[in-house]
């Protein structure tokens, strides 16, 4: 049975409206869920169980969700200028790489997973959660389609002076999706280390180069 969060609000309220009525003393119920979660996994190969950790960021957005409404606006712009503090530009000075290579990462789900060697090679999973192009015919739509990301927003020639601020915005949003957006479900890929800078760079050039499928 699919509980959601609404249901589980409403059900703790009574909980903890009958316990007062009779005296008895509350539960802590955010330490019952922790440790529900840590009995119901546990640490193997790289899947480890500080994966339960949340950060403030994840933290402040999961209790908003809890309540049925939207995060407060100052907190959600406190994170994000946090978070943007994160990003990282590419060390050598290049954003982009090779689209070709990108297409690979971005159609490869594979990674992170406690069967997966430590030194294994994280897909992005792009397309779980984005169209990328009209070739696709199974894609997700938790995010919006990526189909002429470079296109529409008139990017002609990535290293063109006035394409610096779409290629600067694209490269923080792969590195760190909070910088822009305080609760956003897209991974944090660089900040949290699940891509490398060479495989994000590959990546923009899915995203931005003229010659790539999605800006076909």
């Amino acid at each position: 049975m699919k509980i959601n969060s609404k249901s589980l609000l409403v059900a703790s309220v009574t909980v903890f409206l009958l316990t007062a009525c009779v005296g008895v003393p509350v539960p802590d119920y955010d330490k019952l869920a922790q440790d529900m979660m840590k009995q119901s996994f546990r640490d193997q190969g790289i899947a480890m169980l500080d994966r339960l950790v949340q950060d403030e960021s994840n933290k402040h957005c999961s209790q908003a969700d809890m309540l049925g409404k939207p995060l407060e606006e100052t907190l959600g712009k406190e994170i994000e200028e946090a978070n943007l503090k994160t990003v990282k530009m590419p060390s050598d000075g290049i954003f982009l790489g090779d689209w070709k290579e990108g297409e690979k990462i971005a159609q490869n789900g594979r990674g992170a997973t406690w069967n997966d060697k430590a030194d294994a090679i994280n897909g992005g999973s792009c397309y779980n959660c984005h169209q990328l192009s009209k070739q696709e015919l199974s894609y997700g739509t938790i995010g919006p389609s990526l189909y002429n990301y470079g296109k529409i927003r008139g990017v002609s020639d990535p290293t063109a002076v006035t394409a610096k601020p779409i290629v600067e915005y694209t490269w923080g949003k792969l590195w760190n999706a909070k910088a822009y957006n305080a609760c956003s479900n897209m991974p944090r890929f660089g900040h949290k280390q699940l891509l490398t800078e060479k495989q994000i760079q590959h990546i923009m050039a899915l995203l931005l180069d003229p010659g790539s499928p999605i800006n076909q």
